[in-house]
């Protein structure tokens, strides 16, 4: 949608951009389209090189992409885009239980049937994704992408925010959007400090090819040591995203290919067949952090920025998108009323809008990791017969289903497919 007041910003108070993006994960450049496309002028700082993660091979990481994620990346012109496919999840499965035991009589069964919306999510790889956006930036009116670039120092005063990169070039905008991850510089450097534990668990991370179709249904598979997390990819391939305390998790990240295999076969059970190795393993620390404020004089914080979650209900990109979508709504209703888009009564609406929700959910998963990596045969009776009685209560059900499919209540405008 054109903006009557573009580049309004820009010329009169002599800025680089509207609004400097500090990260070029997947929430940076999705927060730049969608404040381009509306109008605002864009700088996206990105510390990786220009294609390094678009033209990768696969590195593990695969998100699963709620309802909602799916309409925010069609709004801004990414989701047809995406190349190398796109796995529908029609079906969840959670269950409890110890390796090689098979599941708990109790376990909670999700089905995309229950919801008019289709499919509850969408498996997709990251290497896929940033592809897709990467195109969509080069393509985008007043979005200027910076690869390759670091941030060192940032600064804000009464008139704009200005960030100093490590070439000495100095760029100057309204507000700086701190989209840098889970130790944000952004953050820092504007004095938020964060609150968070360590888990003393680290997520190993993998994909397999198994010999029988998995027909779009996920496993989440709960064991004392932490979850297992089995999502369908495309083909005959899963992603698995499998927690464990963190000094086990290295012995078993130290073996061989086949060692490794062995230890996960017991835990990943034989119902899609053989299993094989289909790229390489990794390893990624776990910890809960967020940050005391998501909003400072001229400064915003969105995704791991602000919440850095645990894993285990793969909400962690579809939380970042919420923030986008809040964020990119907040800034262009502001911007059209001509506000000082960068203003703390401004920034501040967001960090309303926003925190809330996202701390509760932070906590709440912090909670069910908590009940669930534990063998307590006290704890193992009340989370089994927890899951039965949601599992037995059809509209218990399907409030689950919408929670996690991200259509509950009224989310920011992009997470209903409506352009700003």
């Amino acid at each position: 949608m054109d903006n009557p007041a573009r580049g309004a910003l820009t010329g009169a108070m002599k800025r680089d951009a509207d609004v400097i993006v500090v990260g070029g994960g997947l929430n940076g450049p999705a927060l730049a389209l969608a404040l381009a496309q509306a109008g605002l002028s864009v700088i996206v700082i990105d510390a990786q090189p220009a294609r390094a993660r678009a033209e990768a091979a696969f590195d593990g990481r695969a998100y699963a992409l709620a309802i909602a994620s799916k309409r925010l990346l069609q709004a801004v012109g990414v989701w047809n885009r995406i190349e190398g496919g796109i796995q529908p999840i029609l079906e969840i499965k959670a269950s409890d239980g110890r390796a090689g035991e098979g599941p708990a009589p109790f376990f909670l069964h999700f089905d995309a049937a229950e919801i008019e919306e289709g499919p509850m999510g969408f498996m997709v790889e990251d290497r896929h994704l940033y592809a897709a956006l990467l195109a969509a930036m080069a393509e985008t009116e007043g979005l200027t992408h910076l690869p390759g670039a670091t941030v060192v120092a940032q600064d804000v005063d009464a008139g704009g925010a200005s960030v100093t990169l490590a070439d000495g070039r100095v760029l100057r905008g309204a507000l700086i959007a701190g989209c840098d991850g889970r130790t944000s510089g952004t953050a820092e450097r504007a004095g938020i400090g964060r609150t968070g534990w360590d888990y003393g668990q680290t997520a190993l991370v993998c994909a397999v090819e198994h010999d029988l179709p998995h027909h779009g249904v996920a496993h989440q598979f709960f064991m004392p040591s932490g979850p297992l997390a089995i999502l369908p990819l495309t083909g005959n391939r899963s992603s698995i995203v499998w927690s464990e305390g963190t000094e086990v998790a290295a012995e078993i990240a130290a073996l061989d290919d086949a060692g490794f295999l062995e230890v996960l076969r017991p835990r990943f059970g034989d119902f899609l067949g053989e299993i094989r190795l289909a790229g390489g393993r990794f390893r990624y620390p776990l910890n809960l952090t967020l940050a005391d404020r998501y909003a400072a004089e001229r400064v915003a914080l969105v995704g791991d920025a602000a919440h850095g979650v645990h894993p285990i209900a793969g909400q962690g990109l579809n939380l970042g998108f919420r923030d986008v979508g809040a964020l990119a709504e907040v800034l262009v209703d502001a911007a059209r009323r001509g506000e000082d888009i960068g203003g703390l009564l401004v920034l501040e609406r967001y960090q309303d809008w926003r925190r809330f929700d996202s701390t509760a959910l932070a906590l709440g998963m912090d909670g069910v990791n908590r009940l669930f990596s534990s063998d307590s045969a006290l704890l193992r009776g009340v989370r089994d017969l927890g899951m039965g009685l949601v599992g037995a209560v059809p509209s218990l059900r399907r409030a689950f289903i919408r929670q996690a499919a991200g259509v509950a209540g009224v989310p920011p405008k992009l997470l209903r497919g409506v352009g700003l």
